[in-house]
Formats: C-alpha cells, structure tokens, sequence
C-alpha cells in the first residue's frame, strides 16, 4: 500500500470515511472478546505530543496496544525537539525506528513538514486548524444516535477553531449541512471556508446562536479559549457572552437533538451543567469513542 497521512479529513474519501467508521462500530463491538483482531502485531507507533493532553495520548497509547501494536509517547520538550533539533531530521529518524507517528502539535505547517519528510504514515492529532481525529469520534457517535449522518443538520456554536474547520470538511464529507455562529472577530479562516465549499460543504454562518441551533440534530460547541490562549481568557468571555449552550438554546434544536463537546469542558462558561448532564448529551460516548475510532484510522493507515 502506498503511503498515506491523516493531516486533515481531506485526506479520505467519502467512501474511505465510511469505510473507517464503519471499523470503528466493529472494533467497539469486539472489545473485550478473545477474538478481538490485533492486526498490528509487531509494530510500533509514536505519539509525539507538543500540546498537552489527556484524551489523545489515553486513546491512542490504548487503542495501539489493543491493536497488538507497540506506543511509545514522547514529550516534545524532553527530546531533542526541545532543543532545537529540525523537524526535517526529526521525521527521517521517526521513521528508521517506528511504522507510524501521532503528533499533536500547534501550527499546521508542522503537521506538513513531518509529513513530507516522513516514509511513514504521520497522524494529526491535533494542530491549530484542525483536529480531524476528533471528528472521526464525533460522527461515529452522530451515527451511534441518529443512525446516519447524510442529510442531518449540525450546529456549531461557539469559537472558528480547529474543531469548527474540522467541521466544515466533515460536512463535505459525510453530508449533513453545518450552521456556525460565532461572534465577530471570532470565525472561521475564509481560506478553510473555500476549501470546505470547493468540496461540497454545506455551510451556513451567523452572529446569532438562536438561529443556528433551531431545528437542529446536533448542537456542539468548544472552549471559548483554547490551549495558548489563556492570556485572553477576558477579553473571550466577554465576546461570546450569549453563546452558551444552555437548556433554552437546546430547546430551540431538534426535540431529539444531542449535544456533542470534544472536551475538557467549561462548565458554566460555553455549556451549561444542565446541558452536560442531560439525556441530550453524548459527550462520553463521544469520549470513549475517540478510541474505537482511532483504531480503525490505525487499521486504514497501517494495517
């Protein structure tokens, strides 16, 4: 099989896409059993991680190993990395040691870099723009709960960030149509809009949450100020202030809306206690399907 990265959803074809969530629901239902597959038996994956983290490192060091596979996690600043070492270097030594690379990063432009010096497959676990092993996660459990996802209305409240581009790709994608109200100052990059649109995205943009969420399927949101934004934390509650997902914006969305969050959460800044504990709220299911997801991703990029 030639080689293959995972930067950004764009790197899979809607029938690819299918193709994995639909390992995602075999490998969730076989957990546990003695027929489990471990179709990455002796092979060993990296998890560099330059942005901390509990979900991402958890899933894939566990979902690795479940797959017979070897994780070894790095700390970026405790390596060579922190030191200054190129990250041209960096991707030709990952790839004389181990058969793939998870690295969760900040700008985009290092997901690229690692990418096109690597000869073996790199996975984005996060970087600025995007966050598409989350996405795979959230529309596994969009199906889990509606049982597709074409045709579907998602409404993204909240910050034009990483999670909301990942959004817009997913849209072109899968199918549904995707509402994104953030406020001013706030939104996504024109430039990722274009290309979710040159893609079949199906989007429309507003400053107004009430018009987002009404008659929704799906209701997600994020932070308002993500990781290395905490210096703006003010200034941010101040800007989204009437964006929280809350019982009466949640009452305008579908009667069988679910509300969806890629954690950690803020309770009481961008959703509400109610809405996380509520029976529309998937957001653990969403969780634990970060790892049922990234082992067919795995299965896809390795196996």
């Amino acid at each position: 099989m030639s080689l293959r990265h995972f930067r950004t959803l764009d790197d899979l074809s809607s029938e690819e896409l299918t193709t994995i969530l639909d390992g995602a629901d075999a490998l969730k239902a076989a957990r546990g059993k003695m027929t489990f597959p471990r179709p990455l038996e002796g092979k060993t994956v990296a998890i560099v991680l330059e942005k901390a983290s509990t979900r991402t490192r958890l899933s894939f060091e566990v979902g690795i190993h479940e797959l017979g596979a070897m994780p070894t996690t790095l700390i970026a600043k405790d390596t060579q990395m922190g030191r200054g070492e190129p990250l041209e270097d960096t991707a030709r030594m990952l790839s004389g040691y181990v058969h793939g690379v998870v690295y969760r990063t900040f700008g985009h432009e290092k997901v690229e870099t690692l990418c096109e010096y690597a000869s073996v497959p790199i996975i984005n676990g996060l970087s600025d723009d995007y966050h598409p092993c989350q996405l795979l996660a959230d529309m596994q459990t969009v199906r889990e709960a509606k049982g597709r996802l074409e045709g579907l209305t998602v409404a993204w409240i909240g910050d034009g960030n990483n999670m909301a581009h990942s959004w817009m790709l997913a849209s072109a994608k899968a199918g549904f149509s995707l509402r994104i109200a953030s406020p001013e100052g706030y939104q996504v990059k024109p430039s990722i809009v274009e290309a979710a649109k040159r893609m079949g995205a199906q989007l429309t943009f507003t400053e107004d949450p009430k018009e987002a969420a009404a008659g929704a399927d799906v209701i997600t949101t994020d932070v308002w100020a993500s990781m290395g934004q905490e210096e703006e934390q003010k200034a941010r509650e101040a800007a989204f202030a009437g964006f929280q997902v809350d019982g009466a914006l949640m009452a305008r969305a579908a009667d069988d809306a679910i509300f969806l969050h890629c954690l950690p959460a803020h309770r009481g800044e961008e959703v509400s206690a109610e809405v996380m504990d509520s029976e529309a709220s998937w957001v653990w299911a969403e969780a634990e399907n970060r790892l049922h997801a990234q082992k067919a991703l795995l299965v896809h990029l390795l196996g």
